[in-house]
């Protein structure tokens, strides 16, 4: 009995998607221990926040692995897709943040708040993403 290459690869990518979103939830939890848990549940502990900090960059080291094992798992053209979208994100967090950084040195906003960058990181990757889907279908 012979297994289909086909069917075992869309088992595999499933099997690394669910893993990749298992890690990805773990790492989201784990942030908002390490931000909410010193107000809300250990007064500003810092042994407890700093061992909240050291899981969530645990958990996120582990977020990166998988990330990386499933991207290495796609095919050539889901590769590219992903390649190019992760280029123009950094392209755009690192052109972006620092004008958000410059405002702030200048006086021209209040703090700069780290979430906004990451806010539109994470747009510019899905739209980057979706746009490189749509240019190579």
């Amino acid at each position: 009995m012979t297994t289909d290459p086909v069917k075992t690869r869309k088992t595999k990518i499933k099997h690394n998607t669910l893993v990749m979103s298992v890690w990805t939830a773990a790492w989201v939890l784990s942030m908002a221990l390490a931000t909410f848990g010193p107000i809300l549940i250990w007064h500003y502990d810092r042994t407890l926040s700093l061992l909240a900090i050291a899981v969530n960059l645990s958990l996120g080291a582990g977020m990166i692995w998988t990330n990386k094992r499933h991207i290495e798992f796609m095919d050539e053209l889901e590769r590219k897709i992903h390649l190019e979208a992760m280029a123009i994100t950094l392209g755009v967090g690192m052109v972006v943040g620092l004008a958000y950084s410059t405002l702030e040195i200048a006086n021209l906003i209040g703090q700069a708040q780290i979430a906004h960058l990451v806010i539109i990181q994470g747009m510019t990757y899905l739209g980057a993403l979706g746009f490189g889907k749509m240019k190579y279908r």
